[in-house]
């Protein structure tokens, strides 16, 4: 992709169209969903012709995907760069709540209800498993003392796809998914305003889920 001040006259210049394409179409998804999103629309509010827009992306599902690698690619740099400054599972909890906080849009885009007939390409797979394998590295710890895994775990040990080759034990995968659902729980019924009105912090409801999963 080309940077900004880099190349050519037009290859800036298309970078720069593109750029602002994608954010009428942020802004589009905010209003009323990803699956409303319309490159015509688009097209209307930057004065363009649809047959013009369509020079810069292909079609709808070309620019969910841009979108869509771009909000993958930001949550995986930030987690890699909180693991870098040594944060530790809660501050990975933590990094996630503040990027999902700081553009609830660009969470759902990702984490919300999929868009009817979108399908990721495999490249934006594999950024969402470097988010993961993140989280793996954090929950591989020592081996558990004790039994062996539980059933749940030995299931996991032979179902480990999601978990992109890492080698974490059954026991490291466990604890990553329940991070990974439970929290993500949360911060989807916050975001979506689920909790308004019911009278307490959703912040301190966070925290208390994290304490629960880091005691184990």
């Amino acid at each position: 992709m080309t940077q900004a001040g880099t190349g050519t006259p037009r290859e800036r210049y298309r970078a720069q169209v593109r750029a602002e394409i994608k954010e009428h179409a942020r802004e589009q998804i905010a209003t009323a969903g990803a699956s409303a999103l319309s490159l015509n629309a688009i097209a209307k509010r930057m004065g363009m012709s649809g047959p013009a827009l369509y020079r810069y992306f292909a079609g709808r599902d070309e620019l969910i995907t841009e979108l869509v690698r771009d909000a993958y690619r930001s949550l995986a740099d930030t987690f890699r760069a909180a693991a870098g400054s040594g944060a530790d599972l809660a501050g990975l909890a933590h990094t996630m709540r503040s990027w999902a906080l700081a553009d609830p849009q660009r969470y759902f885009l990702v984490f919300g209800t999929p868009v009817p007939g979108y399908h990721a390409p495999a490249d934006v797979t594999q950024i969402a498993a470097e988010t993961m394998a993140v989280i793996l590295d954090a929950c591989a710890g020592p081996a558990d003392e004790g039994g062996g895994p539980t059933a749940f775990e030995a299931h996991l040990d032979g179902h480990r796809q999601w978990a992109g080759g890492h080698p974490a034990p059954p026991a490291a995968l466990h604890r990553a998914l329940s991070f990974w659902t439970r929290l993500h729980g949360v911060l989807s019924l916050e975001l979506a305003g689920h909790f308004a009105g019911m009278g307490f912090d959703p912040a301190l409801l966070f925290v208390a889920e994290l304490d629960d999963l880091t005691a184990h």
